[in-house]
């Protein structure tokens, strides 16, 4: 069975105001990450932080190389890596004690939604906030 995302919980991750570590965000203005970071900090109130291998600071916020770098709790870890290398992304977010997982538009791995879903995370798969929370009357 594919994965189904549930627009409460999307709806709930988009106005809880946390933590989400954006995997893959970088100072490339050129990436989508860079304007969707901007949007979730600017538009929605949401506190983001970098990580990328080099650990660029973004946006005013400090960079981390790895999920297992970042003080402190992770509500939602979204990743804008892909589909092949997310898996490892997410057993990440699992060890470390994220309560959500957002796989950007085009990023899927069902196996790796799975084993966030049976760890007890939310998870959302091909879709993208900067789209969601217009739709929702959010933005």
């Amino acid at each position: 069975m594919s994965h189904q995302n549930d627009p409460a919980a999307v709806r709930s991750l988009l106005t809880d105001k946390g933590r989400w570590a954006v995997v893959g965000l970088s100072s490339n203005t050129a990436r989508p990450a860079f304007g969707v970071a901007k949007f979730l900090q600017q538009s929605l109130g949401i506190e983001i932080i970098p990580v990328n291998p080099r650990a660029d600071d973004v946006h005013g916020a400090k960079g981390y190389a790895t999920l297992a770098e970042i003080p402190g709790p992770i509500d939602v870890v979204d990743c804008f890596i892909n589909s092949e290398r997310v898996g490892a992304v997410v057993d990440q977010a699992i060890a470390v004690g994220a309560k959500a997982v957002w796989l950007q538009l085009g990023v899927i791995d069902e196996a790796a939604a799975q084993r966030a879903s049976a760890a007890g995370l939310s998870v959302v798969m091909n879709a993208c906030p900067a789209i969601e929370a217009p739709m929702l009357g959010l933005a």
